[in-house]
């Protein structure tokens, strides 16, 4: 199991590599195109547009692996060690809840632009640009159920936390 992670982790830090590099390459291309030649490529912006879409939310998925992401604890300096076990777990269940909700909506927001046949540019439809955000969030949320788990089981067990 530890092999298909650790593959799949490799996978998702390519993915951020590759369409980090594309839209810097694409960006750049289109100044050159734009600064020197009066020309530019018209699919170029929606395309970046839809490229930090997918940038923001599978960095947001790996932070959220690295546990990482953006936490707001001012109250934790306050609470003692086992006060803090049960906040973590709170907050990162609250965290999957968010992130579950928002899957399911924009899951509703695709399938309503695949029903509507909506075109986002080039003939390309916008269900597929807009695909990355139930996908996104339900592996976030994913994630933060796994860590809510984690949580959970250290609140059971203390003497085996990490």
């Amino acid at each position: 199991m530890q092999k298909l992670l650790r593959i799949v982790h490799g996978l998702e830090d390519l993915l951020l590599a590759l369409l980090l590099g594309g839209m810097i390459l694409l960006a750049v291309t289109q100044i050159i195109l734009r600064n020197f030649f009066d020309s530019g490529l018209i699919w170029a912006d929606p395309l970046l547009r839809v490229m930090v879409l997918w940038l923001a939310l599978l960095g947001a998925l790996a932070a959220t692996r690295q546990e990482r992401h953006i936490n707001i604890d001012v109250l934790s300096r306050l609470f003692t060690p086992v006060q803090r076990r049960y906040q973590t777990l709170l907050s990162t269940l609250f965290s999957a809840v968010v992130t579950a909700t928002l899957g399911y909506y924009s899951a509703m927001f695709v399938l309503e632009e695949f029903h509507a046949a909506t075109i986002a540019f080039n003939g390309i439809p916008l269900w597929l640009m807009a695909v990355i955000m139930p996908l996104g969030f339900g592996l976030i949320a994913l994630r933060f159920f796994i860590h809510a788990a984690e949580a959970a089981r250290v609140l059971l067990h203390p003497a085996d936390a990490k």
